[in-house]
């Protein structure tokens, strides 16, 4: 491939509208947020830039801070729940014959086709007392005559509550870490597998020693993809967890809109930024001495 430095003009030319749609669009609402965390309200609507860091230290008090551990945990047992059921998915998918492949992979994407609030209302549709699921889980206890031995059915607390909001969670984000997984899987070497099966290794332990560290590019492509929106997330835990189950998402949307105090508002946003970049930092950090290690 030629090398931009031996053509300037084609270089700047191509990269200058993506460049610019970037600062307007993403650093420079970015660094205006990041500028609002250092404010103070004086007014219903009126702001100052003063230089404090009273914002962070309000968001570093226990009450928020318990919030974010909460959002943490809840996005890493989605994140977990997503990477269990999406690794058999997308190998099923690698294995498939090409036209079912495409099938399948149509299947995956189907979700982004329809709006993401269409989607939260119908899994309320699903969970409420008078769901789907507990239709469904009454009917069997009433066929197999459980209602005599048990009395009658009691309904599953399956809405606004922990358990909704990770339901939700993976329910969104499923395909963020089926599609990483399966592009990983499909472009690994097959006779890996073959030569460990040959050589005397189970099934069990080719997977182990084989297919996972093969394929774990894709596993933490699709770990990143899944826990940082799920992390952020706020539309979800408001219409599915309710006042039981807010995440740091919720508290920050509510000081943008409800409360009306954008620069405690920029300070809890920058501060689970920090975290998100302290994680990745650390990621980064440890495949690098584990690539220096191997070398």
């Amino acid at each position: 491939m030629e090398s931009w430095k031996q053509n300037r003009l084609a270089f700047f030319v191509l990269s200058t509208p993506g460049t610019v749609w970037l600062v307007l669009f993403f650093l420079a609402p970015l660094a205006l947020i990041w500028v609002l965390s250092f404010g103070e309200k004086t007014s219903i609507v009126d702001i100052e830039i003063t230089g404090t860091f009273a914002n962070y230290s309000r968001a570093l008090e226990t009450v928020y801070l318990d919030v974010i551990w909460k959002s943490v945990w809840i996005s890493a047992i989605a994140t977990f729940v997503c990477l269990v059921i999406a690794y058999p998915v997308a190998f099923a998918i690698s294995f498939a014959s090409p036209r079912w492949k495409m099938l399948l992979l149509i299947a995956v994407i189907l979700p982004f086709w329809i709006n993401l609030l269409i989607r939260t209302y119908a899994l309320i549709a699903v969970f409420r007392t008078r769901g789907f699921v507990n239709f469904g889980l009454e009917w069997v206890w009433n066929t197999t005559h459980l209602d005599s031995l048990f009395g009658a059915f009691e309904p599953l607390p399956m809405l606004y509550n922990n358990f909704a909001v990770v339901a939700g969670l993976v329910y969104v984000f499923m395909p963020f870490m089926v599609l990483p997984l399966y592009a990983t899987i499909e472009r690994l070497d097959k006779s890996y597998l073959e030569a460990s099966l040959d050589l005397g290794a189970s099934q069990w332990r080719t997977f182990l020693s084989v297919t996972v560290p093969l394929t774990m590019p894709g596993i933490v492509s699709g770990i990143i993809l899944v826990f940082i929106p799920c992390l952020g997330s706020f539309l979800t835990p408001d219409l599915l967890g309710g006042t039981n189950a807010q995440m740091i998402g919720n508290v920050i949307e509510r000081q943008f809109k409800a409360a009306n105090d954008w620069p405690f508002g920029a300070a809890l946003s920058f501060l689970l930024m920090y975290i998100t970049f302290g994680a990745l930092a650390l990621r980064a950090l440890f495949a690098g001495r584990r690539q220096g290690m191997e070398v």
